[in-house]
């Protein structure tokens, strides 16, 4: 399966803003946007008038990237969001924000949203008491997403809880730190969804 292979601080500085892609390295100041907030390469520093097309390309790359999901993908998820009732921007970012890696990362169990698929495919976790290892999983309203019970010692889950008073959990999850267990206890809204994100030049890129 295709995946991104480079340096994933050089996505955060194209994009002009941090996409916390690293875990706790992105709240330090090894942080490479820290260190260099300029887009990568040899014109980097250079400031150029963007045209409206690549305003509403910056912000598709920055939404694919913020959530780790590849062109295909995003495509398929757009068509998806059209097809539904209501605003099709709103409706794709909460069809992004119900996948399964976003949920273990909102829910603390795991420091990026990159280590939770990982995490995912090696079978760490159970959805309703089933191992599911499909990152792309779309929960629903009143899943219930744990650690198993095999991998509830492991060190890697013990340090992503440290963090969670720090991120905090949106409304509409809730979990048990003590029994690494995470229940939706409603469908995300767009009011959730706090990143700084304008859906509506994705909309805008996608109707051309």
């Amino acid at each position: 399966m295709a995946r991104y292979r480079e340096a994933r601080c050089r996505l955060c500085r194209r994009e002009g803003t941090k996409l916390f892609l690293k875990g706790d390295r992105c709240f330090t100041d090894k942080c490479a946007f820290e260190r260099r907030p300029f887009a990568p390469g040899m014109h980097g520093r250079m400031r150029k008038k963007l045209t409206d097309y690549a305003i509403q390309l910056r912000e598709k790359q920055k939404v694919k990237r913020l959530y780790g999901v590849l062109e295909r993908q995003f495509k398929n998820y757009f068509k998806q969001a059209a097809r539904q009732k209501g605003a099709t921007g709103s409706n794709l970012l909460i069809l992004l924000e119900r996948r399964l890696d976003n949920v273990v990362y909102r829910l603390g169990f795991a420091e990026s949203r990159t280590q939770a698929r990982q995490l995912i495919r090696h079978g760490h976790f159970l959805v309703n008491g089933k191992k599911v290892d499909i990152p792309s999983f779309l929960v629903r309203e009143n899943d219930v997403v744990e650690v198993k019970a095999k991998s509830k010692e492991k060190l890697i889950f013990k340090n992503a809880l440290e963090t969670l008073a720090r991120k905090g959990i949106p409304g509409w999850l809730e979990v048990d730190e003590n029994s690494l267990k995470g229940v939706v206890k409603a469908m995300p809204t767009r009011e959730d969804i706090t990143f700084p994100i304008n859906e509506q030049l994705i909309v805008e890129l996608y109707s051309k």
